[in-house]
């Protein structure tokens, strides 16, 4: 039997401090360790905090949401970069396999683009694939660009099995679930937000389709997480902050290659664990396997463009990085 134990992270960071939320990842991580765990994954944009003031209207020309998009692009982080790195350095030492949500700033290319990433990271500590989210959802449009298909793979560890990832709402999108379906993912790490009523359909609905494992990894982030300063500025609406106030509820839930409900995390948890049972997948494929034997590829047919898709390409000179600069995906 081949059990791999995940763990989804609900703890927030420390809000848009992309430093002290470095600290408090490796510290989760030292927990996840200590509670078993092989796999951990954290949130959509977990590092530095994911962008929920946009979720209560943004006017155009207004100073305050250009004030907080500058600092959430300061407190967003490079690929390679010293809070990546350090985080990587944590999973080597613990052994354990990370899959980490940030906000990502490419300086290569652009220094006002950011991108809505999913890093993970093996269990010797190397950042092995960097996905960034094709489409950014309604909202986030304001604050990420547009990601590509060089990411959507399936990480092969012999700690956690073949894991893949994708971030939010692309995890409603049929084509590239049946990419990563074709590649044979045992895990599905769906990062969010939260993981409400409706996110936890999709869960369940990815689970069943991919006859696959899904860790929903979801963020806790009460009025208590945020700065004093952005509890009565009016990003979270005209009236301040209380402390008990949830902005975004957690709700961290894990399903089986069924589709059924293996745990679900309450409010207060920072870690949700499950125990995954990789040998269940092939039984419950008798029934259905999408990219397999419940595929017609003389009738459908899908290309996927894997090649990265930079903001631009500089032709003639060998002294630009490229675009997969400081990435091993080998």
């Amino acid at each position: 039997m081949t059990v791999v134990r995940a763990a989804a992270v609900q703890a927030p960071p420390v809000y848009l401090d992309k430093a002290a939320s470095t600290a408090r990842a490796i510290d989760l991580l030292h927990r996840a360790r200590d509670g078993g765990a092989q796999l951990v994954a954290f949130g959509e944009s977990w590092l530095p905090g994911y962008p929920e003031w946009l979720a209560y209207g943004v006017r155009w020309g207004e100073e305050l949401p250009k004030t907080l998009f500058g600092r959430f692009s300061r407190n967003s982080v490079t690929i390679p970069g010293p809070e990546v790195t350090a985080i990587a350095e944590a999973a080597g030492r613990l052994g354990v396999v990370v899959v980490l949500g940030v906000s990502e700033r490419d300086d290569r290319f652009s220094h006002g683009t950011l991108f809505n990433t999913a890093v993970f990271i093996d269990e010797s500590g190397r950042v092995r694939n960097v996905h960034r989210k094709p489409v950014p959802t309604y909202f986030e449009k304001m604050v990420w660009g547009l990601g590509d298909a060089s990411g959507l793979r399936v990480l092969d560890s012999p700690t956690a099995g073949r894991v893949a990832a994708m971030l939010c709402w692309e995890n409603w999108m049929p084509l590239a679930r049946f990419v990563l379906h074709a590649q044979g993912e045992q895990v599905h790490v769906a990062l969010w937000p939260d993981v409400p009523e409706f996110n936890v359909l999709a869960t369940r609905s990815y689970a069943f389709e991919g006859r696959c494992f899904v860790v929903s990894a979801g963020t806790r982030l009460l009025g208590s997480d945020l700065p004093d300063d952005l509890r009565d500025c009016g990003a979270f609406g005209p009236d301040p902050v209380g402390d008990d106030r949830v902005l975004l509820k957690g709700g961290s839930t894990v399903a089986g290659p069924d589709g059924v409900v293996l745990a679900t995390a309450a409010l207060g948890d920072d870690l949700l664990f499950a125990d995954l049972d990789l040998d269940r997948i092939a039984g419950e494929q008798q029934i259905m396997d999408v990219a397999g034997h419940y595929n017609r590829p003389d009738l459908f047919r899908l290309t996927v463009d894997h090649s990265p898709s930079p903001q631009v390409r500089f032709l003639g000179t060998d002294d630009v990085p490229g675009p997969d600069a400081g990435r091993d995906d080998d």
